[in-house]
Parts: structure tokens; C-alpha cells; sequence
């Protein structure tokens, strides 16, 4: 089966999608529009970008982004035609999407992952008319959460099938070598320093914590790079806890088991989240999570059983949540050997990838 790849070459889900869907014997080809680094690609995946520099996407607003989409449609096109894939699947609808649709290739499928979703067709009456000109054009429409599918609906007549960013729990596992120290308690996150992930909150509640109780030894450390990293560390330091909170900067994604492995707590406190794949990453990991009732976070986080759900903005419910895990090391113990059993049970990335393999098959026999 060959299959073609409508997504941004640098991300992380898509190099785990086409790498393991290569890996299950389907021929890959990717087309995309960003920079990215060849060797995390298996050899034999074919991949055509036009690497624009990030500087440059950074200075162009949002439709000077789309255009740029839409004036690779000749090439997409070229490409479609010689490559002759059996499968068109597009990931992010508001730009991939788009370009897929206008291609009239099918079978097209188009997966949805959050923002292109959530905060995209409220821009304007455009905005919207775009997404649903994406969804209207696909044989398929796929989303990562309960939560997104619904959202989904809003702008669809389709029945959306929700298909998960499995973890592989070989790699994302408890290892002992990298578990933090027995006299410190490690509080951490693995997210963009953005605003939508309420790294503020989790700073302001680990504070508190941290100064309610200096004995603990407690340690917060902020996985990941973003725009408001300034702010962030000004705020640390505005904070008095610049020995207690640290911030590691953008690192590379095999990088970040070794530190789900350092937590002995993972806090996500998003404002807006579709999924949770960080979540799963830690729970696989066997430690214990504190998430905000948002979006599709409740949706991997079993409370009172794997993690605790709090209020979203809510600093003083946060800072309990905390407090209540480093003052009961069984109970940490406790969730985080749970939180892996239910990762293994609904989100292993086996299962998820022979999923997504099955639709394949289903829509090539229109099995739908």
C-alpha cells in the first residue's frame, strides 16, 4: 500500500506515524512545508519540503502561511500524479487539509489535531468556511480525542472516528537509572512555553508548595522552549525560586523520556488541550499526573486512580494537588503504576497503529 503524507515533516507525531507505518510494510511518502532532520526518517521514506526557514514562517502572519500553502499545490499535484499513492491522508485540516481537498485525489483522509480545530474557525467566517471546505472534501475524518471528534462535528456532517497519538511503551517505561534522587521531589512538565499550556499556574502553585515545605527538597523543572521562556524565568525569579525551578530550553524529542524518568509528579494545566499525549508519556513512565479538566486531558487521566484533574487557572487547587502527592510517596506510587496499566490497556501505540492500518484497508475496499 502506498500512502502519501500530507503533514509538517518536523513534528514529532508525524515522524512516528510514517516511520511506523513504513515499518508495517506500507510504502511512505511525505510532502511538506518545513525543515527537518532526514535521519530521523527511516531510509526508504520519501519526503519532498520546501524547508521554508522557520525565521521566515515566523515573520508572515497567519494568511500569508495559507498562501504559502496553496501555492504548493502545483507541486503536491506533480507529485500525486507520478507517485500514484493509494492513500492521500492529510494531518492539520486548516492547511493540509486545504491543499489535500484541492488536489480531487481520493480516497483523501484528513485528521484533525487540535488548534486547526479549536481556536482556527473562530477567526473569522473564512476561517470556518475553510475548514469545512477540508472536511467536506475528505472520504475520512479522523481526531485524536472523544473530545475533538465532538468538536469536529460542529463543522461536519461526517462521522469522525477518533484515532489516538499512541505511546510506545517499550521506549516510555520506568527506568531507575534516570529517577530522580530519593532526597528530592522532582515536579515537572513537558510542554511549549506557550501560553495555552498554564506554565504560569503550575510555577505560581509550585511556589507555594515549595515554600510551605522548604524540608521536601522539591524541584520544578520546565521541559521545553517557547515563546514566553523570558517571561517564565523573569517570573521564577520574581518568585525567590531560582535554585528550585528550572527551565532546560527546546531539546530533542529522544530526549524527553530521560526526563519523564527524573519526575517523581507530572503536571499538565493546560487552558487548551485536545489530547494529552505528554500525559500518557508520563503515566507510561508509572508517574502519577495532575491535569486540568480541559479539552480531551480528562479523557486520559483517570481521577483519583491514575492522576488528579483540577480546575483549569485555578492556582490554589493545583497547589493541593501537588501537595497532597509529595506528602504521600505511596500514593504516588500507587497511580503511577496505574496510570501505566491504563495506557497499555486503551493507548498502546500498537494497537492505535494497527487502527489506523485497518481504516486504510476499509476505505481502499469502501468499507467505510
Amino acid at each position: 500500500m502506498k500512502v502519501l503524507l500530507l503533514a509538517d515533516p518536523s513534528s514529532a507525531h508525524t515522524i512516528k506515524w510514517a516511520n511506523s507505518l513504513n515499518e508495517k510494510g506500507l510504502e511512505v511518502f511525505i510532502f511538506g512545508l518545513s525543515k527537518y532532520e532526514p535521519d530521523q526518517y527511516n531510509d526508504n521514506i520519501q519526503i519532498e519540503s520546501l524547508k521554508t526557514p522557520d525565521k521566515i514562517k515566523a515573520k508572515l502572519d497567519g494568511n500569508f502561511l495559507k498562501i504559502m500553502y496553496i501555492a504548493a499545490l502545483p507541486k503536491l499535484k506533480r507529485i500525486v500524479n507520478s507517485y500514484k499513492p493509494d492513500i492521500l491522508h492529510a494531518h492539520y485540516v486548516a492547511s493540509y487539509g486545504v491543499i489535500g481537498a484541492l488536489t480531487g485525489f481520493r480516497p483523501f483522509l484528513v485528521s484533525v489535531w487540535g488548534i486547526d480545530i479549536l481556536t482556527f474557525p473562530n477567526n473569522s467566517f473564512i476561517h470556518k468556511a475553510v475548514v469545512k471546505f477540508a472536511l467536506k472534501g475528505a472520504d475520512k475524518v479522523l481526531a485524536t480525542s472523544e473530545y475533538l471528534a465532538t468538536e469536529t462535528k460542529k463543522y461536519t456532517n461526517q462521522n469522525i472516528q477518533v484515532t489516538p497519538f499512541g505511546i510506545d511503551t517499550e521506549t516510555f517505561s520506568s527506568n531507575s537509572l534516570n529517577s530522580c534522587e530519593k532526597d528530592e521531589i522532582i515536579i515537572g512538565t513537558v510542554k511549549s512555553l506557550e501560553r495555552k499550556y498554564g506554565i504560569e499556574y503550575l510555577i505560581e502553585a509550585f511556589s507555594i508548595v515549595n515554600k510551605k515545605y522548604p524540608e521536601k527538597n522539591l524541584k520544578l523543572i520546565l521541559v521545553g522552549g517557547g515563546s514566553l521562556e523570558k517571561k517564565f524565568r523573569q517570573m521564577i525569579h520574581n518568585l525567590g525560586i531560582d535554585d528550585s525551578a528550572f527551565i532546560t530550553g527546546q531539546i530533542p524529542y529522544n530526549q524527553v523520556v530521560g526526563y519523564h524518568n527524573k519526575f517523581s509528579i507530572a503536571v499538565y494545566v493546560s487552558t487548551v488541550e485536545s489530547f494529552g499525549v505528554s500525559v500518557l508519556e508520563s503515566s507510561a513512565c508509572e508517574k502519577p499526573v495532575i491535569v486540568s479538566s480541559v479539552g480531551g486531558l480528562p479523557e486520559v487521566v483517570e481521577d483519583g486512580i491514575t492522576g488528579i484533574i483540577v480546575e483549569p487557572r485555578n492556582v490554589n487547587a493545583t497547589a493541593k494537588a501537588i501537595e497532597k502527592l509529595v506528602l504521600d510517596s505511596s500514593l504516588r506510587k500507587q497511580y503511577g503504576k496505574e496510570g501505566r496499566e491504563m495506557v497499555k490497556r486503551k493507548y498502546h501505540w500498537d494497537n492505535n497503529l494497527n487502527g489506523m492500518i485497518e481504516i486504510y484497508n476499509n476505505i481502499l475496499t469502501k468499507n467505510l
